[in-house]
């Protein structure tokens, strides 16, 4: 029975996540000083008791998601005997979660992720004027589809409109200049979408739009060491596993800009042996995204002491 270990993205941070891990294990509280270290800033104050306003910015939910994943991760290493490299056929994590994998897997340091991910959140979030970009949730729509919707708005408009995540059993989400992604809600509501939902967010991000935060983390990964891997990672702008450094590198520098082709690295994994995902960290929306790509797959969600304890019931 093969696993795959997958860390979440933004949108599944909420006030007090962490907090009963800090209270239960010292490795937990160990993650959250650490991260809270590299930041100079007290995040794991802001992800314990809020206010939610706060944790919701781009630059403080991305490095709170991957502290909550992490030390999800070493509490389990601590208190369940978890041995990534001996347990986990793949790790992979979905847009800023692929940060958090790389972590778990051994690539990058918390600290490297940590002040990583704050200058993603920043520099995605100065890349487009608030207001001037969107992103909607498209229901009932292929990745095909949806291209098509995309692709045609972008054609009346002459914005922006592109896919940014393929997240798998009907939903793919779009991203662009707002008057281009308005545009592609109508257009979707006349070729089969079930639903066009306006996302609340604060950027449009994995869109063309975000070049120059692509260009700010190019230079911010080069400056920092990336190992390789100990468990294979199954990139987002490829759906195909990474171990080489130097090719890890370039993806992350792709994927803020690129699609998340998430249906199609969990296909891959599922045809590549795992039919085991556990997800590590705040929530359980990459579980509940499972069956509706693999539907045979098992999917454990792990992110409170309950759930850490209900991890050493999974089958090996």
């Amino acid at each position: 029975m093969a696993k795959a270990f997958v860390f979440p993205g933004q949108g599944s941070q909420t006030v007090g996540m962490g907090k009963a891990l800090a209270e239960n294990f010292a490795p937990a509280r160990d993650v959250f000083a650490e991260v809270d270290e590299a930041l100079q800033q007290r995040l794991s104050v802001l992800m314990f008791e809020g206010p939610e306003a706060e944790l919701t910015l781009t630059a403080n939910a991305q490095p709170a998601l991957m502290a909550t994943s992490l030390a999800v991760l070493r509490v389990l290493e601590a208190e369940a005997g978890l041995d990534l490299v001996v347990d986990a056929a793949f790790v992979a994590g979905h847009s800023l979660g692929e940060y958090s994998a790389l972590a778990a897997a051994g690539s990058l340091s918390v600290t490297d992720a940590a002040r990583l991910l704050r200058k993603r959140g920043e520099a995605m979030q100065q890349a487009v004027p608030v207001g001037a970009g969107a992103m909607a949730a498209l229901i009932g729509l292929d990745l095909d589809g949806a291209r098509a919707v995309a692709q045609a708005a972008a054609n009346e408009t002459g914005a922006v409109c592109a896919v940014a995540n393929d997240n798998g059993g009907g939903q793919v989400v779009i991203s662009g200049a707002k008057v281009a992604v308005d545009a592609a809600i109508e257009i979707a509501k006349g070729n089969g979408v079930r639903r066009a939902v306006p996302l609340a967010v604060s950027a449009p991000f994995h869109c063309p739009l975000m070049q120059p935060a692509a260009e700010a983390m190019a230079a911010a990964l080069s400056e920092v060491a990336i190992a390789p891997p100990k468990v294979p990672l199954v990139a987002n702008v490829l759906a195909a596993p990474l171990t080489d450094p130097q090719d890890i590198r370039q993806r992350l520098v792709e994927q803020v800009t690129g699609t998340v082709r998430w249906r199609e690295c969990v296909v891959y994994m599922a045809a590549h042996g795992a039919n085991v995902f556990i997800e590590l960290g705040a929530g359980k929306v990459l579980t509940g995204l499972l069956k509706r790509i693999v539907a045979e797959a098992q999917g454990f969600a792990i992110g409170t002491p309950d759930e850490i304890t209900a991890y050493q019931s999974i089958p090996a």
